[in-house]
């Protein structure tokens, strides 16, 4: 059985996702509106990116499948938060907030 490679230039291109979502991630903490839904859209697109990228690899399309659906919902959830209806209820004690399991659930499909 052969060692699990990756070449460096996808495993600069894996790194840079996580460099635009810790600045989505401090301008939701710091309540940034405009900065943190741009920092979604160049997050997301380039999760998706590595994902069709890496898709002739085994394992790595399923895990950058995982990390884009995990951005997404975190996205989701920040978006909720940034227009003030999180807090909303839909059906009992489910609010919008709640909705952000959606993708985590997709996860258990691959």
């Amino acid at each position: 059985m052969g060692n699990y490679t990756i070449s460096l230039k996808y495993r600069k291109m894996g790194n840079l996702p996580i460099i635009f979502w810790l600045f989505k991630d401090i301008s939701w903490y710091l309540f940034w509106k405009t900065l943190g839904i741009l920092m979604i859209i160049r997050t997301l697109i380039e999760s998706i990116i590595i994902a069709y990228s890496t898709r002739k690899m085994t394992s790595e399309p399923c895990h950058r499948l995982a990390i884009s659906f995990s951005i997404g919902a975190n996205s989701y959830w920040m978006i909720s938060e940034f227009l003030g209806f999180d807090a909303n209820t839909i059906v009992g004690n489910i609010s919008y907030k709640h909705l952000a399991l959606i993708p985590f659930f997709e996860l258990y499909h691959f």
